[in-house]
């Protein structure tokens, strides 16, 4: 198993970073091309959520965390919380937002939230089944 994480400032920017850091490491692993590329997708639209969505952390940054295990990729994104739940958005043809998470759990064999007094989490298991129980 290769477990990986950073933090970076909590603005829009920081997400390049963190995706240019997990695919250079999932390519590094030789993780299936399919697979980077589907977490790429992943992370940029969960690191946007945070961003749009809900406040730092205490420190003002992001946490990104991603682990590799046989393949399969678990990708976790953790923010200061928000005043809502991460939910996919409804179906609507003419929305210009709301599709993040929609897209998330299309390409994700698992997804959830974890409410902490700390934060939130988002998570998401790419290449198969992940290992942690869904809260």
């Amino acid at each position: 198993m290769s477990a990986k994480g950073m933090r970076v400032p909590w603005k829009q920017s920081s997400g390049r970073d963190a995706r240019r850091a997990l695919v250079f490491s999932l390519r590094e692993l030789e993780v299936d091309a399919t697979v980077v590329g589907e977490s790429e997708i992943v992370i940029s639209e969960l690191f946007s959520n945070a961003v749009r969505y809900a406040k730092p952390l205490p420190d003002g940054t992001i946490q990104v965390n991603w682990t590799v295990r046989s393949g399969v990729v678990e990708i976790a994104v953790t923010d200061g919380g928000g005043p809502t739940a991460p939910r996919p958005a409804p179906r609507a043809a003419m929305a210009v937002t709301g599709r993040g998470l929609r897209i998330v759990r299309g390409l994700a064999h698992e997804w959830g939230v974890l409410e902490e007094r700390s934060g939130r989490t988002v998570w998401a298991s790419l290449g198969g089944p992940s290992r942690r129980r869904i809260r």
